[in-house]
């Protein structure tokens, strides 16, 4: 059940980071591109922020417990 879980967390992790990748690319694109829509930047970078939240969430998942 908990290796399960862990190979959820995984998953999600996996995803998660590909999509901030491929959202950094977007961004550096748009940005190279010239002329650009400022709000459209400005929603591309906020959700990549959230990514990076959601990542180091699913990662601190990841980190055993240990009883001092």
């Amino acid at each position: 059940m908990i290796d399960d879980n862990i190979e959820d967390i995984r998953r999600q992790l996996t995803e998660l980071r590909t999509e901030h990748r491929d959202l950094d690319d977007v961004i550096a694109r748009l940005i190279e591109g010239g002329p650009f829509d400022q709000l459209t930047l400005q929603r591309l970078k906020k959700r990549k922020l959230a990514l990076k939240d959601q990542i180091a969430r699913l990662e601190n998942l990841m980190i055993p417990d240990i009883i001092a």
